[in-house]
């Protein structure tokens, strides 16, 4: 066995064999790995500040009324700070209707819930529907969704 591993350790590149040599590049790849994490999309999660919508069903109801399914991601949620709303606007900002939140979602991501009843004016084609943070207000990914019939 000891042959074999020394044959193994003999065949390494020049490199390999000497680490005292690159202890100093073996600390920078290691940093370096380490801010890549630090900056990685995975660390980031605990530090955003907005919730993002995901998906929007849009359901015909009548004469200019409409239901909304709503997907919304907040992996940050906890009982003290979560995503508390989410709303049907138009692309300059009008409310048509708004779905309050009363707790958190922390073991349920991403959460769907419905907006029903949404009264939108006729000759209206679309909607933006966009996720409010109860710290941060309204930011993150919106969803535009064209209205069914129109």
């Amino acid at each position: 066995m000891q042959a074999i591993a020394l044959t193994l350790y003999a065949a390494r590149p020049a490199a390999v064999r000497r680490p005292a040599r690159h202890g100093l590049v073996g600390l920078a790849l290691t940093t370096a790995c380490g801010l890549l994490l630090a900056l990685s999309p995975v660390a980031s999660r605990a530090e955003q500040q907005f919730p993002d919508v995901l998906a929007v069903k849009v359901h015909p109801r009548g004469a200019d009324r409409f239901d909304f399914d709503v997907t919304v991601s907040s992996p940050y949620d906890t009982p003290r700070r979560y995503a508390d709303a989410f709303r049907a606007a138009s692309k300059d900002g009008r409310v048509w209707g708004e779905r309050k939140l009363l707790h958190d979602h922390a073991d349920e991501q991403p959460f769907t819930r419905d907006l029903y009843g949404v009264t939108v004016p006729a000759g209206v084609k679309s909607v933006v529907v966009q996720a409010r943070d109860q710290k941060y207000g309204y930011g993150g990914k919106a969803v535009e969704v064209n209205l069914p019939g129109r």
